[in-house]
């Protein structure tokens, strides 16, 4: 991602002190259909690195199966941390 000009970073900020009724969206249409909205698509969590001891029969598992096994590790862990909400 570019880096921010002092510009910029002061038209944003200016834009996100406004109120909401000074926002002209007169030129947006509206969405009523919502059904081929996919949830999440766009978040992207931020990636914190860590070292991580694993049993190495895991590993291996993890590491035989298709994809990329970190990203697949992170998965089944977020899978099981949004089951224990």
């Amino acid at each position: 991602m570019k880096k921010r000009t002092k510009n910029q970073k002061s038209e944003i900020k200016r834009l996100a002190e406004l109120p909401d009724e000074a926002i002209d969206t007169s030129d947006i249409p509206m969405t009523t259909d919502w059904s081929n909205a996919v949830v999440g698509k766009y978040y992207k969590p931020v990636k914190k690195q860590v070292t991580l001891r694993l049993d190495a029969d895991m590993l291996d598992w993890f590491k035989s199966q298709k994809g990329k096994y970190q990203t697949n590790i992170n998965n089944i862990l977020r899978r099981y941390m949004e089951s224990q909400r």
